[in-house]
């Protein structure tokens, strides 16, 4: 049985379409805040959304996802009340969901009782940035019982580990714009589009282009050599001016309403 991250791609495909993929961390500002802003961006256009789990150490996050994080877990997020919030949204959409989390953060909390959470809550996919090639076939041979896709990140600067990276993916592959921490970017090195196509050659699973996704010029420039493209920080921006105003909602739900207009 196909995922519903799966099912989405293949459903955009068959009408010549490109997957807008959101972030947003969460508990930020609150859980009950996050809720919203799912079915918000929903509504806005998203095809799939990625939460991240606040986390204290995060390695490859910008300061944008960093002060989020720590809003977040000085609201008092945490794992298990995460769950308890996609519970909830699991009441009133299908959209497809996937965890950005570290895996210390699953090591800790206990690898087969976070699988089996995210079964029952409804989560479709993981992403897990700190979990190296080498020690990946200990969770995947976990996840074999779950339905559950493992997302794999990869990066110009995998060369020749690209292959054994991109092998088994399931779900869609997070292919890395660039390197360094994530964050909005004016501008993409024109050696991606040789990344993309070397990635091509090991998959036939979707692929979508994150970090430094930040505008609906961006959109237009890279949906033509990707099957999805992933705005993370961008949106965070729009939360933290939200808080200050007092209208997150609203502030996202144009945004995503641009972006998704730019990638149609």
């Amino acid at each position: 049985m196909n995922s519903r991250i799966t099912e989405k791609f293949r459903g955009l495909k068959e009408k010549n379409k490109k997957a807008l993929i959101t972030y947003i961390t969460s508990g930020d500002p609150n859980l009950d805040t996050t809720l919203r802003l799912v079915l918000t961006m929903e509504k806005a256009g998203a095809d799939i959304i990625e939460l991240g789990i606040p986390y204290s150490d995060p390695l490859a996050d910008g300061p944008i996802i960093q002060n989020a994080s720590e809003r977040a877990l000085k609201a008092g997020t945490n794992i298990d009340n995460v769950f308890d919030m996609v519970s909830k949204v699991r009441e009133k959409t299908q959209i497809p969901l996937v965890f950005l989390v570290y895996f210390n953060s699953i090591f800790r909390y206990g690898i087969k009782r976070f699988l089996e959470n995210c079964k029952s809550c409804g989560v479709d996919g993981l992403i897990i940035p700190d979990l190296p090639l080498e020690e990946r076939k200990e969770l995947t041979d976990k996840m074999k019982d779950y339905p559950i896709d493992l997302i794999p990140l990869v990066a110009p600067t995998s060369e020749n580990r690209i292959k054994e990276i991109v092998q088994d993916a399931k779900g869609f592959v997070y292919c890395i714009s660039s390197t360094g921490v994530t964050g909005t970017r004016t501008f993409f090195k024109e050696n991606l589009l040789n990344f993309m196509d070397q990635v091509k050659k090991y998959t036939n699973v979707p692929l979508a282009i994150g970090f430094g996704i930040s505008n609906e010029e961006a959109i237009k420039n890279l949906k033509g050599i990707s099957d999805g493209l992933i705005v993370g920080s961008a949106i965070i921006k729009k939360i933290e001016t939200g808080i200050k105003e007092g209208d997150i909602e609203e502030r996202v739900f144009d945004f995503v309403r641009r972006l998704h207009e730019a990638i149609e």
